[in-house]
C-alpha cells in the first residue's frame, strides 16, 4: 500500500510545475473558505471586474485612456445600479408584501382543495392522513414565519455592512479596472518562479471565468425581462417578482427553473385554478425554459469546456455547500477549473515522452 502511494506522489509531484499549481490552488483554496466573509467586497469587486472589463478593453482599443476609460464605465455602471434599486426594487418590495399578506387565503384555498380529495378518492386518500399532512405542513409555515421575522431582524444589523460595501466596492472596482496590469505584476511577485502549469492554467480560466460571468448576466437579464413581458401580457399577479425570481434561477443549472417553477405555477393556480389560462401560463414558462436551455445556454457559452450535467450538478451541491450563493454562481468556472487542472497535470510517463519528442526533433 505504502508504495503504491509513494508511486503515485512520485508520478504527479515530482515536477516543480506540479507542485507550484498545487501549492497556489491550496492556499487560494483556504484564503477564500477561511477568510471569505472578511474578503467579500474584494470578491464582489473582483466579479464585476470581470464583468466590466469587456466595455473597457473595447473603449482603450478605440483610443480611450484605461483610466478615462474605467472611469466612464464605472459611472454608467453605477447610474444604472442606482435605477434598479430606486426603481425596481420598491416595486418588489411591494409585490412581496402583498403576496404575504395574501399568503393566508391562498393557504386557506389549498386546504378546502385538498379536504374535497377524500370524498372524491376514498380508497386513495385517508381524511385523517390528510389532515395530519396539513397540520404538519401548517406547523412547518409557522416555523419558517418565525425564522424570517428574526432573519429581518438581523437584516438590519447587516445594513451596516452593506452601507460600507457601498463604498469599498467602487473603489475597489475602480483600481481592479485602472490599474489592471500594474496589479497583476504585483500579485505575480508573490508566486514561486516555476509557474508555467499555472500561467497555463490561468490564462485558460482567466478566458472561462470571463465569458462566464458576463454570459450569465446576459442570460439572467433576458430571461428575466422575457418573463416579465410573458407574465404581464397575461396579466399574472406579482409579474415583477415572480420575472425577478425566473431570472436568477439560471444562476443555478437545472435546479433553479425546477424550484422557481413552483411560486410560478402556485401564482397561476390561485389567481385563475385549473383552466386554459393556468395551462398557457406553464406552456409559456416551458418555452422560456426551452429557448433559455436550448439556445442561450449554447449561443452564450459556446466557448466554454463542455461539462456533463452530472458534474454540474454535483458542483453545484459541494461549492455551494462550502461558499454558499457565490459557490453556487461559479459552480461551473470551479468545475471547469477542477478539469483544467486535471488534464493539464503532468505525470512521469508524459514529461518523458516529451523529453524523447523534444530530443527526437533536435536530432
Amino acid at each position: 500500500m505504502w508504495n503504491l502511494v509513494r508511486d503515485w506522489y512520485r508520478d504527479k509531484f515530482s515536477d516543480p510545475q506540479a507542485v507550484t499549481l498545487a501549492v497556489i490552488l491550496l492556499v487560494g483554496f483556504a484564503t477564500i473558505y477561511f477568510s471569505g466573509k472578511l474578503l467579500m467586497p474584494l470578491l464582489v469587486a473582483i466579479v464585476l471586474a470581470y464583468m466590466l472589463e469587456w466595455p473597457v478593453a473595447r473603449l482603450e482599443r478605440l483610443g480611450v485612456p484605461r483610466s478615462v476609460a474605467a472611469s466612464l464605465v464605472l459611472v454608467l455602471f453605477i447610474i444604472l445600479m442606482l435605477v434598479a434599486v430606486l426603481v425596481l426594487l420598491p416595486a418588489l418590495w411591494q409585490q412581496g408584501v402583498t403576496l404575504v399578506a395574501e399568503m393566508p387565503a391562498m393557504f386557506s384555498q389549498w386546504q378546502s382543495l385538498l379536504m374535497t380529495l377524500p370524498e372524491e378518492y376514498p380508497t386513495l386518500i385517508e381524511e385523517e392522513q390528510l389532515r395530519a399532512l396539513v397540520q404538519s405542513f401548517n406547523n412547518s409555515l409557522l416555523r419558517w414565519g418565525q425564522g424570517l421575522v428574526s432573519m429581518s431582524l438581523a437584516s438590519l444589523v447587516d445594513l451596516v455592512a452593506l452601507m460600507v460595501y457601498a463604498i469599498l466596492v467602487p473603489l475597489l472596482l475602480f483600481f481592479f479596472l485602472k490599474d489592471k496590469q500594474e496589479l497583476m505584476r504585483d500579485v505575480s511577485r508573490f508566486v514561486p518562479d516555476n509557474r508555467e502549469l499555472a500561467n497555463q492554467v490561468a490564462t485558460e480560466m482567466n478566458v472561462q471565468i470571463g465569458n462566464y460571468i458576463r454570459g450569465k448576466v446576459i442570460e439572467i437579464a433576458i430571461v428575466g425581462i422575457s418573463s416579465f413581458l410573458v407574465f404581464m401580457f397575461m396579466d399574472l399577479r406579482y409579474a415583477a417578482l415572480l420575472s425577478v425570481l425566473v431570472g436568477l434561477s439560471v444562476v443555478i443549472p437545472y435546479i433553479g427553473a425546477t424550484v422557481v417553477t413552483i411560486p410560478v405555477a402556485l401564482v397561476g393556480f390561485f389567481q385563475w385554478g385549473i383552466s386554459p389560462q393556468f395551462g398557457y401560463l406553464l406552456l409559456a414558462y416551458g418555452i422560456i425554459q426551452a429557448i433559455d436551455g436550448n439556445v442561450l445556454v449554447p449561443l452564450l457559452f459556446s466557448e466554454a469546456v463542455n461539462l456533463h450535467p452530472v458534474a454540474i450538478i454535483v458542483s453545484v451541491l459541494i461549492f455551494g455547500g462550502l461558499w454558499g450563493f457565490w459557490g453556487v454562481f461559479f459552480a461551473i468556472p470551479l468545475a471547469t477549473l477542477v478539469k483544467a487542472v486535471i488534464n493539464a497535470w503532468p505525470s512521469a510517463r508524459e514529461r518523458m515522452q516529451h523529453a524523447e519528442e523534444s530530443a527526437a526533433s533536435q536530432a
